[in-house]
């Protein structure tokens, strides 16, 4: 994995802080070639790899980077999915029955009612190849070479004890995309422990480390000694914790974790993603 990834939160009205602010992005990037605009500032300035959720918009991307082969010959995706938001807004509209029937077959939703756990998991085993699939088209022929369990669902499989889910998950990425399988997650100590009991060696983990323990389950000292002592590969979000810590503070904290491999933040401006690029570079080594 490169150590410098670049995350795509900024573009979808996500700010973890400030409604305010979230919403200002939303309104700025409306337009793709918003979006485009900034990710070729960060690719110009050696950052090349694109961590993105399965937003219907992220379609567009792909369309332009598959267009465009040589500006972007080493241009990497690191997909994550589900892309909770659009099946939060099917509720909205549809209802929460109405939105089961929208993504899942029949036969799921029966064998739930009915209270048959070990028949949900085996049926979730093929709604979830299913929907990798579905959610995966839009990457086809791009270069992803990890593709992550958003935390949503890495979460709520870590709270039910679905091990052979993520057993499931792990095998079904190497064998249909030959690509690594990554994890989300805002409960990372929980998470590792889990991943070990199902035989997942060294995987790879997207979880918030940052210096004031924002958005860390379990706190920042278990997260340190997670980090430690454990193995696995580990990439810190949400090092920024939403502005709440200044870039060279964050930096510099996120970067005397030794075995971090990678870093994700998101930004909007050629400056910040500058400033926080050269400060990454400055500490990493």
């Amino acid at each position: 994995m490169d150590r410098i990834l670049f995350g795509d939160n900024q573009f979808f009205g996500v700010n973890h802080m400030s409604e305010e602010k979230a919403c200002l992005q939303a309104i700025r990037f409306r337009d793709t070639k918003a979006i485009i605009d900034v990710l070729d500032i960060a690719y110009d300035m050696g950052i090349r790899t694109f961590m993105c959720t399965t937003h219907d918009r992220i379609g567009k991307i792909c369309d332009h980077v598959r267009a465009n082969p040589d500006r972007y010959a080493d241009f990497k995706f690191y997909p994550g999915m589900p892309y909770a938001h659009k099946y939060a807004n099917a509720v909205t509209e549809y209802g929460m029955m109405g939105a089961l029937k929208r993504f899942v077959p029949g036969s799921f939703i029966r064998t739930i009612l009915k209270g048959g756990r070990a028949l949900a998991t085996h049926d979730f085993l093929g709604v979830m190849r299913l929907m990798i699939d579905s959610e995966m088209k839009m990457f086809e022929g791009l270069n992803t070479e990890v593709i992550f369990l958003q935390n949503v669902m890495t979460d709520m499989l870590l709270g039910f004890g679905f091990k052979d889910v993520f057993i499931a998950y792990s095998n079904y990425i190497r064998g249909k995309y030959s690509a690594e399988p990554g994890f989300f997650t805002m409960n990372l100590p929980k998470l590792l422990d889990i991943l070990e009991e199902c035989g997942i060696d060294n995987p790879i983990v997207c979880s918030s480390i940052n210096k004031i323990g924002f958005r860390m389950c379990g706190g920042k000292e278990a997260y340190e000694k997670s980090i430690r002592e454990r193995k696995f590969r580990p990439i810190a979000m949400s090092v920024f914790a939403s502005g709440a810590i200044p870039p060279a503070e964050a930096i510099e904290y996120i970067c005397s974790q030794k075995q971090i491999e990678s870093i994700v933040f998101g930004a909007s401006t050629k400056a910040h993603i500058k400033q926080t690029k050269e400060l990454l570079q400055k500490h990493f080594n």
